[in-house]
């Protein structure tokens, strides 16, 4: 018997379902981490140039293809390319269903870490030093205890499906997060040192902006930020109603996210600059102190020298990046679920315990191999997958998908430009930044 299929019942449900995807981790532990190691301003200018000439166009591609098709990645792009080649498609689709693997793999990692960061102020408080420590230790235990708890958590709120669940939950954890964010930056801005981490953020280097290692560095961060490349925007475009305006959608998520991730940054690097004006080191050799793990080697220092109120400092932080963890793992492991559901006619929720046990075990083999896959796994996902699959839905709607494609049906007017912009200038842009990387390579 077929199943009915799921769908955003409101356009703000959707609106923050997407953004909930688009702000997780990427915006508030990578971008920051990415723009303090090169060059702060000089990053985030050209991040903002790379949103607005090919992030944007991405994601509206993305969300395009699933909207008119009203399907998963593997059915829509085999969809899509229906006239040439819907194996190649389906390979794509497969291609990006692997990428949410991957990528729920190492982010549930990372989200149980803010999970247990979350859950030391508390045991400090009450003196629970034991426990505050295993929660504070970077030990193979902790993860196989915190990891799985994300992976539940998460699964459960999947299980509820698109309406109960996803738009359910995103609705009540968006707004969380935002007041959250703001209300740590308000506090942040009063402490000594945080003005010189302003101006570091604020203030561009503009003989840095040309550098192309800060360029691919740019372009990856901004797709990983608004989950492009895995399908993630596919399947939510593909739950949308059929009358939906998809550019005012598009450009929403888009703002929602870039504005985060600006915030992100307006949190994290003067709070960075208070850690160093307070003693704790902070860079070695031009980089930051534990790079990848910037929050949890950096922030918990300065909370300690902070007394009873770095307390409540930590607990706010990391549950405000406990939030944007479960927005971002429920999004990527809808993914996976919605293929196996419509395209094996597999129940939701046995679908949701398999996808589940499969990220487990992955997540499992990037832990007891942490040293050098965990690293690895996060700059092949960020910096080739993503940007090399936003190339390939640049030339699926631009040149190959024809039935069904309405971009190539206009003649004239905003829509004629966009449609070309995405035929010609958005493949060649990419293309020409992987190709200065290689060349300098």
């Amino acid at each position: 018997m077929a199943q009915v299929r799921d769908g955003f019942q409101s356009r703000i449900g959707f609106v923050l379902a997407a953004s909930g995807a688009a702000v997780g981790l990427g915006n508030i532990w990578g971008f920051p981490t990415q723009a303090a190691n090169h060059g702060g301003g000089a990053f985030l200018l050209v991040y903002f140039i790379v949103i607005f000439l090919l992030a944007l166009p991405a994601l509206y591609t993305e969300l395009y293809l699933g909207h008119q098709a009203q399907a998963n990645p593997v059915k829509a792009l085999s969809s899509a390319w229906q006239d040439t080649s819907p194996k190649v498609g389906a390979a794509a689709g497969y291609i990006g269903l692997f990428g949410a693997i991957v990528m729920l793999s190492f982010y549930s990692i990372v989200a149980g870490w803010m999970l247990a960061y979350a859950l030391e102020p508390i045991a400090s408080f009450f003196g629970l030093a034991k426990l505050s420590d295993f929660l504070h230790s970077d030990s193979m235990a902790r993860n196989f205890v915190f990891t799985p708890l994300m992976l539940i958590l998460t699964a459960s709120i999947i299980l509820k499906g698109v309406k109960s669940g996803i738009e359910t939950w995103s609705r009540r954890l968006m707004p969380l997060l935002l007041v959250l964010l703001v209300a740590l930056i308000a506090y942040i801005a009063t402490l000594d040192g945080a003005m010189d981490g302003f101006a570091a953020y604020l203030v561009p280097d503009f003989s840095q902006i040309f550098d192309a290692n800060l360029i691919i560095a740019a372009m990856g961060q901004a797709f990983f930020s608004l989950s492009l490349g895995v399908g993630c925007m596919m399947v939510y475009g593909s739950y949308l109603k059929p009358d939906a305006n998809l550019p005012k959608l598009t450009g929403t998520v888009a703002l929602l996210d870039t504005g985060v991730a600006f915030l992100a940054g307006l949190l994290i690097i003067p709070a960075i600059f208070v850690a160093q004006h307070n003693g704790v080191e902070v860079f070695s050799n031009g980089k930051l102190v534990g790079e990848g793990q910037l929050i949890f080697a950096i922030l918990p220092e300065l909370f300690s020298t902070m007394g009873q109120v770095g307390l409540l400092v930590g607990l706010l932080f990391f549950v405000l990046m406990s939030i944007a963890s479960v927005t971002s793992t429920i999004s990527s492991t809808e993914i996976p679920v919605a293929f196996l559901v419509e395209n094996h006619s597999i129940e939701r929720k046995q679908a949701t315990l398999f996808v589940t046990l499969v990220v487990f075990v992955a997540s499992s083999l990037i832990i007891l191999n942490f040293d050098w896959l965990f690293g690895l796994v996060i700059m092949v996902l960020t910096q080739y997958q993503l940007p090399l699959m936003g190339l390939f839905y640049f030339i699926t709607v631009g040149w190959l998908w024809k039935r069904g494609n309405k971009l190539h049906q206009v003649s004239s007017g905003p829509h004629y430009w966009f449609a070309q912009y995405i035929r010609f200038v958005c493949p060649l842009l990419m293309t020409a930044v992987f190709v200065n990387v290689a060349l300098l390579k």
